[in-house]
């Protein structure tokens, strides 16, 4: 199947560092692009993304909008 797409032109500039960097063609890269973006069942959730960054600085206790001034004297 051939098909053309129109890309901004900072998005082609981007994909073709990325292509020369990877050693990769442009027509390989957007198919492995779309095989991604199609077999994710189903696309993850924005809280998915982020669940592993959340709480990530435990190093306070409780609820820190509450102690924030407290917890930033602290520091």
């Amino acid at each position: 199947m051939s098909l053309s797409i129109q890309l901004p032109d900072n998005l082609e500039q981007q994909l073709s560092v990325y292509c020369q960097e990877h050693h990769l063609s442009i027509n390989e890269t957007i198919r492995l692009a779309v095989e991604r973006l199609l077999t994710t069942n189903p696309p993850l959730s924005p809280y998915e993304l982020g669940k592993d960054g959340f709480g990530a600085d435990q190093s306070h206790e409780g609820d820190i909008a509450q102690h924030s001034k407290k917890l930033l004297k602290a520091r």
